[in-house]
């Protein structure tokens, strides 16, 4: 443990008078990391296909669903005070961790440089329709950097001292702030009744709007417990992190449908973009822009913590160093692709995690045992047989939704191997 940056080893569980976080710390995080310029986006997507009341309905389920699973992965990390992917050792084995360690690394990578990309255009565009378009505060490559070393510096500083001293202060405040004055710009411009009645396009269904909104809390699965280790009581981990989450993500998503019917029917980003900067002289967009990069924090943050498995090298250290390849990455890489990257996650973690809340709260009933060493075959056929079940069902089922069946398939397989190899020996099999 390094005292002086409030970060542990990913392998050593937070003894229990270090777990500082209550239930208002959680939920000003959890409210903070569900809203940004991503959740607009992908509001934006739902926007043609659903229309307001069928994206709004979908995004409702999909986040009422997906935060009760991610609080209830995040009891496990204050259960075991372990970090994400040192608790999935308990479920997985030693070795078998190693696996998702890699993969979370890379889709946190991933996330970190797509968050840098947004904050980056954003910037650049407010900077251009206040100064000029040519000017310095129009540049990309400016915002990158400025933004990559802001989300770094973060990162590195670790999960308490940003929780504490910066967001649970200030920071939340200033995002309810935004949040209301772009509610009441809507309201003041929008013929809202005539939204709501018109309907979508029907590019889209509805079970894939489902899973595209289910995709944002569920995201966040493979690193909840690196920071809900730092909980008191399961409690206030589950509540805060529940009310926190379903509160700004349902609410800045269904403004990113709202504005995008109302002023940006093409549905692009710029022009979503443009539509919120008109609101209050663009400041709750501003503000939004900065709080983006605490979500590039966390991926930033989580990526070191899950390298930390793999690796033996201080948290701090390796923050530093994913934090400059995120930038690097987001110097040179679109912003292409999200919805399909999106659908990705969901088809590998979401199984995974059927699993793994199976394993801790069914199987193991909230005991933290010794991890086996080696591999648990079992508990690794059941995780493939629900990766198998999502690309099934979103190949040949589209219409149905993948993601949480794919969740279910994975869990129960968890329980029905578990009590078929278990009976007799009182134990859950390697």
């Amino acid at each position: 443990m390094n005292t002086s940056t409030n970060t542990y080893s990913p392998d050593v569980a937070v003894p229990a008078g270090k777990r500082v976080f209550g239930g208002r710390d959680l939920f000003s995080l959890w409210f903070s990391l569900g809203i940004g310029l991503m959740v607009l986006q992908t509001g934006a997507l739902l926007a043609p296909g659903l229309g307001l009341s069928g994206s709004m309905l979908a995004i409702f389920f999909g986040t009422l669903i997906g935060v009760l699973l991610l609080a209830a992965a995040g009891v496990i990390g204050s259960d075991t005070g372990l970090s994400a992917m040192a608790a999935l050792k308990l479920s997985l084995g030693t070795h078998g961790a190693s696996l998702p360690a890699v993969l979370n690394l890379l889709q946190l990578v991933g996330w970190g440089a797509f968050e840098i990309i947004v904050m980056r255009d954003a910037a650049s565009l407010l900077g251009a329709r206040a100064f000029a378009e040519g000017s310095l505060w129009a540049s990309p490559l400016l915002w990158t950097l400025v933004f990559g070393a802001l989300a770094t510096l973060l990162a590195v500083s670790g999960p308490l001292t940003f929780v504490r001293r910066i967001l649970r202060k200030w920071g939340i405040w200033l995002l309810l702030a935004a949040c209301l004055w772009l509610t009441w710009n809507l309201f003041s411009k929008t013929d809202l009744a005539a939204l709501w009645a018109r309907a979508g396009d029907g590019s889209m269904p509805f079970a894939v709007g489902f899973d595209i909104a289910i995709a944002m809390p569920l995201s966040w699965l493979p690193l909840i417990a690196d920071y809900s280790r730092f909980g008191k009581r399961a409690a206030s981990v589950f509540g805060g992190t529940a009310l926190g989450f379903f509160i700004g993500n349902f609410w800045l998503m269904s403004l990113g449908v709202a504005y995008t019917l109302a002023f940006a029917p093409s549905g692009e980003m710029n022009a979503l973009l443009l539509a919120l900067s008109g609101a209050g002289l663009g400041i709750p967009l501003l503000l939004i822009l900065i709080d983006e990069s605490e979500n590039a924090f966390a991926d930033i943050h989580s990526a070191a913590v899950s390298s930390g498995i793999l690796m033996r090298l201080k948290v701090e250290h390796l923050a530093l160093g994913i934090g400059v390849i995120c930038t690097l990455i987001a110097c040179f890489a679109p912003l292409a692709q999200y919805q399909n990257f999106l659908l990705l996650i969901g088809s590998v973690f979401a199984p995974l995690f059927g699993v793994v809340l199976v394993d801790h709260f069914i199987l193991r009933r909230r005991r933290a045992q010794t991890a086996t060493v080696g591999l648990r075959w079992m508990t690794l056929l059941a995780w493939f047989g629900g990766i198998v079940a999502y690309q099934v069902l979103a190949n040949l089922y589209p219409n149905v939704g993948a993601t949480l069946p794919a969740l279910i398939v994975a869990g129960v397989l968890q329980l029905l191997l578990g009590r078929v190899f278990s009976r007799g020996s009182g134990t859950v099999p390697a």
